[in-house]
């Protein structure tokens, strides 16, 4: 599956021929993201990827989650997907990450849109949350541009690097808060 979201860039389906791609990022770019993104400080060979990606595509249709390569020219520059999604309650959460030399173009904005209206209107979601680590001034600047709302803070929600926990910001859209526009 893949959706164009312009004439540059395209979300495509991860596939088996993307963990390279997502090893070189993430190694090439620690300390970057590794601020933010616990998984980072486990990413530690190619294999981690590789495990990672498999996850995603041979997972069983109870377990699936879509999750998506941002490609700019065909280029792999980040990811973008669901996660934790609760199909009986119709809920699921959104999270992304991007090249660091691809930050500040509304990139990742343009995606997620794509990704909320994919999930209100073909996967059959009422609620979509995002969480944001408190400080993450970039990251939360998505949901508050396409309109999700701060329900308040997750105390001590994500575990980062170094053993630190973080606050996470929890923003949420519903499908109704669209309906209306």
């Amino acid at each position: 599956m893949e959706f164009h979201i312009d004439k540059t860039i395209t979300l495509r389906e991860l596939q088996a021929t993307d963990a390279g791609d997502i090893f070189r990022i993430i190694d090439s770019q620690r300390e970057y993201l590794g601020r933010w993104l616990p998984f980072v400080e486990t990413t530690k060979r190619l294999e981690d990827s590789e495990g990672f990606v498999s996850s995603v595509v041979n997972a069983d249709e109870a377990s699936f989650e879509h999750v998506f390569s941002i490609r700019k020219n065909d280029e792999f520059i980040g990811l973008v997907g669901f996660k934790d999604t609760d199909r009986q309650n119709k809920k699921t959460e959104i999270g992304y990450w991007l090249s660091e030399d691809r930050q500040g173009q509304g990139i990742v904005t343009r995606a997620v849109k794509r990704l909320c209206k994919f999930a209100f209107s073909e996967l059959g979601m009422n609620r979509i949350q995002i969480k944001c680590a408190l400080g993450n001034e970039g990251s939360k600047k998505i949901p508050k541009r396409l309109g999700f709302s701060l329900e308040g803070i997750e105390r001590d929600g994500e575990l980062l690097s170094g053993g630190v926990y973080t606050d996470l910001e929890v923003y949420s859209l519903l499908k109704r808060d669209v309906s209306r526009d």
